[in-house]
């Protein structure tokens, strides 16, 4: 660190000097020329007072809850799982499904909920079991739910939302304190982000693309910003040097978090450091996205970054772990702003924010509800429905 100059200023300054070209990839190649986001005027409005659940949102957007842990979800005879995590949707006939992980030791596994094509809850049900600590994940493009185990020899599930076909694990995909996974059909690899305070970001290339029960892992390589390659990882499955530890030279990212592609870009997160990264598929390039160090002006409205999701419009939406519980929007032109906030559950996080299929409904969850109980026994997990940018 230069003498006189704390992160923030120093990060400034690089980032000023040049530090964060603009992107290749379609959605953001105009906004990071001039530099990560900043904070500005939500495209959606300021925030309301709280909602009957505790939510401030938008004008224009209601709330509901659709399931509490450890309680029946309306409609069905299934309890819900404590400690509710990363999740997705998926369509299904008219209607849609939106499955859940359990961040729990022993019985973590994946819940789902089948909606009707009114949005009615139809049925609630078990996906995986006898799994443990299931963190976030991703979805594939043939539709199945990629849970992803964070501890040290953690693995990634696949599972059918439907729960028609038994879940599968692929150590192949290395075990590790796995955390999110975002499949990216234009290269046939999966991106994968590790929750350890000197962690990795990895791609796994299937030897055959829709399986993923072989083929290589291979760990990002890089010295920061700018060009980056990636090397395979020799031993990903029976190790006794940790995945991130076999390869010299690979980045280190502080707690990686939320993982999500689109449009040739994959977003991720870094909790310890509060970054939204850029990796530009096609040019081989990292990036940051958003900063709170760099914020320029005004403080921060981005803390605790976590789960991320996008919508069709080019929006990334970031959850926030603790802070002042919100979901921030990051639009295409670089500007950060609150869209959500929960009140009332100051010691927990928000997880596993995802769209239903027709982009009018977003889905997350407050882990550990209003007590703030660690085992997450108090979860709620809410539906927000409006007018969302498409």
């Amino acid at each position: 660190m230069p003498t006189g100059l704390n992160r923030r200023t120093f990060l400034r300054t690089t980032a000023v000097a040049g530090g964060t070209a603009a992107f290749s990839g379609v959605l953001w190649q105009r906004a990071f020329a001039a530099g990560p986001a900043q904070p500005g005027a939500s495209p959606y409005g300021p925030l309301l007072a709280p909602d009957g659940n505790g939510l401030q949102l938008p004008q224009g957007f209601t709330s509901r809850v659709i399931a509490r842990s450890m309680r029946r979800v309306e409609g069905t005879r299934y309890t819900w799982h404590p400690a509710p995590d990363g999740g997705a949707c998926f369509p299904d006939g008219d209607g849609w499904i939106y499955v859940s992980n359990s961040e729990v030791p022993i019985v973590g596994g994946v819940s789902a909920v089948r909606f009707d094509a009114s949005g009615r809850i139809v049925s609630a049900y078990r996906i995986l079991n006898g799994t443990s600590l299931n963190c976030a994940g991703g979805a594939t493009p043939w539709g199945t739910w990629l849970s992803c185990e964070e501890h040290d020899l953690g693995l990634v599930h696949e599972t059918d939302p439907k729960g028609e076909r038994s879940a599968r694990a692929h150590p192949a995909m290395g075990r590790f304190k796995h955390e999110a996974a975002a499949c990216d059909p234009d290269r046939r690899v999966v991106y994968l982000t590790e929750d350890q305070p000197d962690g990795c970001f990895y791609r796994f290339r299937p030897s055959t693309w829709g399986d993923l029960s072989s083929g290589t892992l291979e760990v990002l390589v890089g010295s920061g910003t700018g060009a980056v390659t990636w090397a395979r990882v020799p031993n990903p499955e029976i190790w006794l040097t940790p995945t991130r530890d076999q390869v010299p030279g690979a980045m280190r990212f502080n707690g990686g978090e939320g993982c999500y592609y689109t449009g040739g870009v994959c977003y991720f997160t870094t909790k310890g450091d509060n970054r939204v990264w850029a990796y530009d598929a096609a040019a081989e390039r990292l990036d940051i996205a958003y900063d709170d160090d760099l914020v320029t002006t005004g403080e921060p409205p981005l803390a605790g970054v976590d789960n991320i999701t996008g919508a069709r419009s080019g929006d990334l939406y970031v959850a926030e772990d603790g802070d002042n519980m919100e979901i921030n929007v990051i639009t295409p032109d670089g500007v950060v702003a609150p869209f959500l906030r929960v009140v009332g559950h100051d010691e927990s996080e928000i997880t596993g924010p995802a769209f239903s299929p027709d982009g009018t409904r977003l889905y997350f969850s407050s882990q550990r509800g209003k007590s703030g109980f660690v085992a997450g026994t108090d979860g709620y997990t809410y539906e927000v429905t409006g007018p969302f940018r498409r």
